[in-house]
């Protein structure tokens, strides 16, 4: 081979794998795209309406079809925000109501992930207890911030959901000097976007780890029967999430009420 051809293969050799890749995420792009077209399309013939599918695709896709949420280096984070999913029922019986529930696998696994990005990134954490606990007692993880479900003077225990945990983080960070900063979110692998999505509602510049995948095994012996299978799971973060953009859709209409 002249040393002019083997210089041009070579060169097509090391480009290959960079046009493979430009070319699926093209292709992902305009399978994308595709669906879109084609939901407007089946939509609007559906309703008789095509002004009406054109405003309902958007939301229906992000909430049906987009799991992904958007991502950054852990090294650009400024702290870590871990949101649990599911638990266990107490272990020794009692009032569920007043007796606490157990952490659980899943619980376990996310606290190993934020281990991951503490090994990397040396930032403060803010985890939802059920993760906070295994922080503490498996790894001896200083400067986190447990976030605790909400106890009456009756004893009744109230847990908090994404946006409560997301809540008191923000509360938290507004005291630290130097501004909130970036959130590295953490969380179940299907409940991930919507906790993006709830810290950065909450006022919070948040991403995912870019790089580092999330715990996705379900728990079947579940305390929350939505958390046992990844089909009824969807279905009941879906409608989270539909719940949340009526809420936008209608101040954005309304703004005035």
């Amino acid at each position: 081979m002249k040393r002019r051809d083997f210089a041009a293969a070579l060169t097509a050799g090391v480009a290959a794998p960079a046009l493979l890749s430009a070319a699926a995420a093209s292709a992902a792009d305009r399978s994308a795209t595709g669906l879109r077209a084609h939901m407007r399309a089946v939509l609007a013939s559906e309703l008789d309406d095509k002004h009406t599918a054109e405003a309902l695709v958007p939301g229906v896709y992000d909430v049906g079809f987009d799991w992904h949420p958007d991502t950054a280096p852990p090294a650009e984070c400024d702290f870590v925000v871990a949101y649990a999913f599911g638990n266990r029922p107490p272990a020794g019986g009692g009032d569920p109501t007043k007796v606490r529930y157990e952490p659980g696998p899943v619980n376990e696994q996310l606290a190993a992930t934020v281990a991951e990005v503490r090994a990397r990134r040396d930032v403060p954490v803010y985890a939802q207890w059920e993760i906070a606990r295994f922080l503490d007692a498996k790894y001896g993880m200083s400067d986190v911030t447990s976030i605790e479900p909400s106890i009456a003077p009756d004893g009744t225990i109230t847990y908090l959901s994404t946006d409560g945990v997301a809540a008191q983080v923000l509360e938290a960070r507004k005291k630290i000097p130097g501004g909130i900063g970036t959130a590295c979110v953490i969380g179940f692998r299907d409940h991930h976007k919507r906790c993006v999505q709830t810290t950065r509602d909450r006022g919070m510049k948040a991403y995912a780890p870019r790089g580092l995948a999330m715990p996705h095994t379900y728990d079947t012996e579940s305390g929350q029967p939505w958390t046992r299978r990844r089909d009824l799971y969807l279905v009941h973060d879906m409608l989270a999430q539909w719940t949340v953009l009526r809420t936008k859709l209608i101040a954005e209409a309304y703004p005035n009420g």
